[in-house]
């Protein structure tokens, strides 16, 4: 068993993200390798989304969906996973903060623990601003509600909206 891997098992939430060399598959192929993680349990999978980027606009539309899975991992070693899959497809860390990218997977949420390390803040702290991560995060937990005792179906609702819509593009099944 992995480091780290000793905690009792706690539901995490994973945003999945990319805008190049075929983003579907990679997000696709992202969601097996770590569904085939031993460490991991995947409990749900949403549908894709495609979304104009965050950042910079002169780069491609941006595929998004989150991912459910029981997991023993504390956070900092799951978030170790995390960058070991994003490094295998290729994901580099320089350059714009919201540039474009082959793989982006983040922690948004830990069952109902707050994190705050120096190298990672659980819930996600950008959450509460992307559409793109709160929409798919409803469809598959409609009735979550955050560590901070908000139903996620409230923080909808104060999300900005952004200018280009957020589309539906593929069910994935759970």
């Amino acid at each position: 068993m992995t480091a780290g891997a000793d905690h009792r098992p706690v539901v995490a939430y994973i945003g999945l993200g990319a805008n190049l060399n075929d983003p579907v598959s990679q997000l696709l192929r992202a969601r097996q390798e770590l569904s085939q993680n031993a460490n991991l349990r995947e409990l749900a999978f949403s549908s894709l989304y495609r979304s104009a980027p965050m950042g910079p606009q002169d780069q491609p539309d941006y595929v998004n969906a989150v991912m459910a899975v029981e997991t023993r991992l504390a956070p900092e070693p799951l978030l170790a996973l995390l960058h070991e899959v994003e490094n295998a497809h290729g994901r580099t860390r320089v350059g714009d903060h919201w540039g474009p990218r082959t793989l982006d997977l983040d922690l948004l949420l830990y069952g109902s623990e707050t994190v705050a390390t120096p190298t990672l803040r659980v819930p996600h702290p950008g959450l509460g601003e992307r559409e793109f991560v709160l929409v798919p995060l409803l469809e598959i937990a409609p009735s979550l509600t955050l560590p901070d005792g908000q139903p996620l179906s409230d923080l909808i609702l104060t999300c900005p909206r952004r200018e280009s819509p957020l589309i539906r593009i593929e069910e994935t099944g759970v």
